[in-house]
């Protein structure tokens, strides 16, 4: 394992005296989303070694040169990247970016063939480099991956999750935010189910500044969060994805931001809320399958579930989500 020094233990004289571990993120995929992960975890100092895993050897060596050049405006931080698998070695995080791309038109659960049959292929030597490892599957559909990796792998479940609906809450907070004329922080509201067709707002447990959302009652620019101004947001938060896809071909800094808030979330210990997609257990009476609910992450990764207030619709949505699902794991044998 990677060792840290104190500055003050530089240049004594007696070499560099051990004084703690020093953390390690594994990037599995140098593509647009893996390359803007590394990024944005180095420019949040995430972690202090980040690792860049890519089966294309100039690709990955690149990346990762780019960014090092790049530290000197940054927290202090080591970039590497191999197309050897044992770069990610001892890691403290792996979040695997690699899989088919998305295309124009192309849902994310069409994606899900080609993605599964790579995590097949690259869980198992994974796990065998970084066994003690927090795993963080971001590649789509991430759901249906999600429960591949859990089943492929044997790990537990708050050792393997996803990304799942973190992007989509913040997508959501950030049209709650316009729409209102607040700041996106002091809006809390979560996407939750899969990330992808069927996830929906849970607007129950929705607030601005303490206020209940459907008790908002607007401003002299803006009027009340009614039903149809929630269903049009909502509708917003799920054609976005395909809306940067048709423009620009994918989508990389918003998930990439989103991923490496849960990285410092699990390396940091900071127990924090997050709507990370994990295997349920009798979640309002839903069991084996991973959908995202709101979570607490922190250093031994998707730990409790909050059964946060639901109303019948919205059991409902999420019991869909949850059957849409289980018929395409079921279709790949899972």
């Amino acid at each position: 394992m990677s060792e840290t020094y104190d500055s003050d233990d530089v240049g004594t004289g007696n070499g560099p005296v051990p004084d703690r571990r020093t953390t390690k993120l594994a990037v599995v995929g140098a593509g647009a989303v893996g390359a803007t992960v590394a990024y944005a975890a180095l420019l949040r100092g995430a972690a202090r070694t980040v690792a860049l895993y890519d089966i294309s050897k100039e690709k990955v060596e690149a990346e990762a040169l780019d960014l090092g050049h790049g530290i000197q405006f940054m927290p202090m931080a080591e970039v590497i990247g191999s197309d050897d698998i044992a770069v990610c070695a001892d890691a403290d995080v792996v979040v695997v970016t690699a899989g088919a791309k998305q295309k124009p038109g192309q849902t994310r659960l069409d994606l899900a063939e080609a993605t599964i049959s790579l995590t097949r292929k690259i869980l198992p030597p994974l796990v065998e480099q970084a066994p003690n490892a927090i795993f963080i599957m971001v590649t789509n559909p991430v759901d249906i991956v999600t429960y591949a990796a859990l089943k492929l792998s044997g790990l537990p479940r708050s050792q393997l999750f996803g990304s799942g609906t973190v992007l989509d809450s913040s997508r959501l907070r950030y049209l709650i935010a316009r729409r209102t004329g607040v700041a996106v922080q002091n809006v809390h509201a979560y996407m939750a189910g899969e990330h992808g067709d069927s996830e929906f707002p849970l607007w129950d447990s929705a607030s601005i500044g303490g206020v209940p959302l459907t008790q908002w009652r607007g401003t002299r620019d803006a009027g009340p969060m009614t039903p149809a101004v929630r269903e049009a947001i909502a509708r917003d938060v799920i054609e976005s994805a395909y809306q940067i896809i048709k423009g620009k071909g994918a989508t990389n800094y918003a998930v990439s931001l989103a991923v490496s808030r849960i990285i410092e979330a699990v390396l940091k210990d900071e127990r924090r809320v997050l709507p990370v997609s994990s295997l349920l257990d009798d979640y309002y009476g839903i069991s084996d399958v991973c959908l995202s609910v709101p979570t607490v992450v922190g250093r031994t990764g998707a730990d409790r579930l909050l059964e946060v207030p639901m109303s019948a619709d919205e059991v409902a949505n999420l019991r869909r989500s949850a059957e849409a699902l289980k018929a395409v794991a079921r279709r790949f044998g899972f």
